[in-house]
């Protein structure tokens, strides 16, 4: 077991989340007098209530998770749970809601005692006045229990309006953390994959999703030559969870919302079309329709809009969950193969459209990941603030012109650090440098300071000898799948 600054061990069953697990110890720790507020968020299958749950084992915490029903079973539940973690022989008779909150905040005194309520939405459907009984509550507690309350939610539409920045309970609240996925590193050591390849190849598949793994019967590719038959035994079987995990994701969030346009969405960003213009031109639907899907995929955190590493008022929008963008990539256009073929005959009319357009998009992330994350300040002369996809519109004598990964300093608009190409199947040589120099004097023709900005190639598949020669003059910044999983 770790310990962290407060002096809670987390379980070792806990793979990482150091700093989740650090700032929620120190959060039902602290001594200062008075009941205090937190809020865990994450979308789903990230592990937010197996690290809730986690937490509350390692302090003898109260632990209630919310399921479906109507407010007055869900008082019940609440109160026999209640009753049975203080070990009192009689079930609390709680009236309403009211009652209910004044009897967890009161369980603290002179030491902090804690109380998780996970699913915590799910109670304010069935109870909408709910927010408002909290804050009530702790307007009337006092300075005298220390009652930690920690309020847990998935990332939904209902968990933004009641978490956000202007909501009651964010007032209230002193802590607020979101579990994120893993990132590409720290899902290749969940995964015990040290090849770097084959990390990669599952991460276009799987991403950093934790749930993933158990949804595969907890066995990753044992090294890149079972990579084929590893897709062919678990995503393609629609025996296993993770076969069916695309779809359950969406119709989970879009369960009363226009399902078959947020599928459309989906798959137009998956196969290339990424502005807002692009994919309403692509689904062929009103563009209020779309917009309002857009943001809902947003909210849910299955879609990101970010801006343009050239122009940051033009959103692009990229899938945030890598087995949505390899559903709706790959699969979706021969949906009914995997169920039709065996899983080795579909995989081998798959493969190409899985090399060809999902592995290519999510090197690209892994590379941008990388530059933001891992890089050394040496690397690009600054610290880094920003990296994202650029593009420089197509002009009346020339094509358009994109580079995966544009590094700044100091945010969107900050000093321009470096551009770069990332390319996953192909060895990148000499002519990928000029591509890159003919951006620079492009962005300098238009007025942005290139004098510092370092050309760069990412390369799955390797570089020439003259590129590796432009590097040593200093001429090129190479980076390496090794460089990528290893190094700075």
């Amino acid at each position: 077991m770790a310990r962290d600054a407060a002096g809670i061990e987390r379980p070792e069953a806990v793979f990482d989340r150091e700093a989740e697990w650090e700032a929620l110890a120190a959060f039902v720790t602290d001594r200062r007098p008075g009941p205090a507020l937190g809020l865990v968020t994450g979308r789903r299958r990230q592990g937010k209530t197996y690290l809730l749950q986690a937490l509350t084992r390692a302090t003898g915490a109260f632990f209630f998770g919310a399921r479906e029903g109507t407010e007055r079973e869900s008082l019940q539940h609440l109160a026999e749970a209640f009753a049975d973690h203080t070990g009192s022989p009689r079930v609390p008779a709680w009236r309403n809601w009211d009652d209910a909150v004044d009897a967890l905040l009161g369980s603290g005194g002179e030491r902090p005692a804690s109380v998780v309520v996970d699913q915590f939405p799910d109670l304010v459907g069935q109870s909408p006045t709910l927010p408002s009984v909290v804050h009530r509550a702790f307007k009337r507690a006092g300075h005298t229990p220390r009652t930690r309350l920690l309020l847990g939610g998935d990332s939904s539409l209902v968990t933004n309006r009641l978490f956000t920045d202007h909501s009651a309970l964010r007032e209230l609240a002193g802590m607020s953390i979101t579990v994120e996925p893993f990132d590409f590193r720290q899902a290749a050591a969940f995964w015990d994959i040290d090849d770097p390849r084959l990390a990669a190849l599952l991460h276009s598949v799987v991403g950093g999703t934790p749930a993933h793994r158990g949804f595969a019967s907890g066995e990753g590719p044992t090294g890149i030559e079972d990579f084929d038959a590893w897709m062919c035994r678990t995503v393609l079987n629609p025996r296993t969870p993770l076969h069916w995990e695309a779809a359950r994701l969406l119709n989970e969030e879009a369960d009363q919302h226009d399902r078959p346009l947020c599928h459309s969405i989906l798959r137009a960003v998956a196969l290339g079309h990424v502005t807002p213009w692009a994919v309403t031109q692509h689904v062929s639907r009103p563009r209020t329709d779309v917009s309002h899907a857009l943001r809902l995929l947003e909210h849910c955190g299955l879609l990101r809009g970010e801006p343009d590493a050239f122009h940051p008022a033009a959103l692009r929008y990229r899938i945030a969950e890598p087995l949505l963008a390899f559903d709706h990539a790959v699969v979706a256009p021969r949906r009914s193969a995997p169920e039709q073929e065996d899983a080795g005959g579909a995989w081998e009319g798959l493969a190409s459209d899985f090399n060809g357009t999902a592995v290519p998009a999510a090197f690209a992330q892994i590379c941008r990941d990388w530059a933001l994350r891992f890089a050394s300040p040496d690397t690009f002369g600054a610290p880094v603030a920003a990296a994202a996809h650029g593009t420089l519109p197509r002009t009346e004598n020339g094509p358009e012109h994109e580079a995966e990964v544009v590094v700044r300093g100091g945010g969107s608009r900050g000093p321009l650090l470096s551009v770069g190409q990332a390319r996953w199947n192909e060895i990148m040589d000499i002519h990928h440098l000029d591509r890159l120099r003919h951006v620079l004097a492009v962005l300098a023709a238009r007025g942005e300071d290139t004098s510092r900005t370092k050309p760069a190639c990412y390369g799955g598949a390797g570089f020439s000898p003259r590129l590796h020669a432009a590097q040593d003059r200093g001429e090129v910044l190479l980076v390496d799948l090794d460089r990528l999983y290893h190094g700075e």
